[in-house]
């Protein structure tokens, strides 16, 4: 029987974890063994990478982006057309019009599906992308109750939804990105105390509600591989990304490798100090990130202001278009406190490219000028919006799936083992 994709995402994989041997006792030939597996995963992925950035492309230019063999490339694009990942352009093209046609390869993006689940303080947002990464499908399930159960229960049943209006289409597994301390190795929200859960097994209960893989990331991280595959940071050798939502949290990624640290806590900096910070924090200081930059914060002011009278931001950005100045100080206000904590940010980590996903920033050029006016002018050209402006949310939790796509492809294949 031919594989597919589906099989190569049928288990939970962690490709940042080495392979290691199960023999109780030390040998001489389990080094070169690993070594071997690790070489072939990462030349996998360099190659589906290259065929995603460069496609349509042929086999020898990739060879020449790569550095690998053109036997090699030829040997894994053979593997990608079998797994329904790639597929052979329609038309040859020729080099100087002379030689032998080269018929180049491109993403087969028409036969598989990823599922993204964003779940934020609010509402989840359920989606359906293609393995570019673009979004074919959404909802939105405002939550009626914050148990996690009944959450988790009704992103099953939405995704079963949208599955079910793309019959053509087949899963290939599911993401989920969340606020808070999310653990991607155990597919756990270890706590959102916004929502007030502890230990939720996201991947268990939505694994047995979907009968698919289920991979499960914080969504600073979820939206840095978004960014590294399909966006902005596409190329950069070093990246952060600075969520702004109701929760505040960062992620920061070194050559296609996110920085995740004990049990995942890596980018927790709610409670990082804002000079002049006057809102109090529930962990009893005053003044802390979380708290002064939410989205929570901003709508109580505006509604304070009589801008709005809701707690949706986006309320506050329409009222700024409309041309009340109060809202329009509001957003740029918070947008300048959004780059103070930028800067302190490039200070300790001095990334190459700042991606900044935040509803002002995303929305409006005074915005992202008074985030790039408090970073300052020496880095400020290395500041940028997110490019999923209109579609963050269900990005963030199908980039969760495709990261492990992409980095890891061939991971169920007998070859790759």
């Amino acid at each position: 029987m031919p594989r597919t994709a589906a099989s190569t995402l049928a288990s939970p994989m962690h490709p940042a974890s080495p392979t290691r041997s199960v023999s109780p006792t030390p040998s001489v030939s389990s080094v070169p063994r690993a070594a071997d597996s690790d070489r072939r995963r990462t030349s996998a992925s360099v190659v589906l990478r290259s065929v995603l950035e460069h496609g349509p492309v042929a086999r020898s230019t990739i060879a020449r982006l790569t550095g690998l063999s053109p036997a090699s490339v030829t040997d894994y694009c053979a593997r990608f057309t079998e797994l329904g990942l790639i597929r052979e352009a329609a038309v040859p093209r020729r080099s100087n019009g002379v030689g032998r046609p080269h018929v180049p390869v491109d993403l087969d993006d028409s036969r598989f599906v990823v599922g993204g689940v964003h779940i934020a303080v609010p509402y989840t947002t359920v989606a359906l992308l293609d393995l570019r990464g673009r979004v074919l499908a959404r909802r939105e399930l405002k939550h009626e109750h914050v148990d996690p159960g009944r959450v988790l229960a009704r992103a099953a049943d939405g995704l079963a939804a949208l599955f079910a209006g793309m019959p053509g289409a087949r899963p290939l597994g599911v993401g989920v990105a969340a606020g808070g301390w999310v653990d991607r190795d155990s597919g756990t929200i270890v706590e959102h105390p916004l929502l007030g859960w502890r230990d939720v097994p996201v991947r268990e209960v939505l694994g047995a509600r979907t009968g698919l893989p289920v991979h499960v990331d914080g969504h600073a991280r979820a939206l840095v591989n978004g960014e590294r595959l399909f966006g902005r940071a596409r190329g950069s050798a070093s990246v952060l990304h600075l969520f702004v939502g109701n929760v505040v949290d960062a992620a920061f990624a070194t050559h296609d490798a996110v920085h995740y640290g004990p049990r995942s806590q890596a980018g927790a900096i709610a409670h990082l100090p804002v000079p002049g910070g006057t809102e109090p924090c529930a962990c009893g200081r005053t003044g802390c990130l979380q708290v002064e930059l939410s989205e929570r914060t901003l709508c109580r002011r505006a509604r304070e202001a009589g801008v709005v009278d809701g707690v949706n931001p986006m309320h506050v950005v329409g009222a700024a278009a409309a041309g009340n100045a109060v809202a329009v100080r509001l957003l740029t206000e918070r947008a300048t406190m959004i780059g103070r904590a930028a800067r302190l940010l490039l200070d300790v980590l001095n990334p190459e490219t700042v991606v900044v996903t935040e509803v002002g920033v995303m929305h409006r050029e005074d915005c992202l000028n008074a985030l790039r006016g408090a970073v300052g002018a020496d880095r400020a050209g290395d500041v940028f919006a997110t490019g999923f402006a209109d579609s963050v949310l269900a990005v963030a939790g199908g980039s969760v799936v495709l990261d492990v796509l992409y980095r890891d492809p061939l991971s169920a294949s007998p070859e790759a083992s």
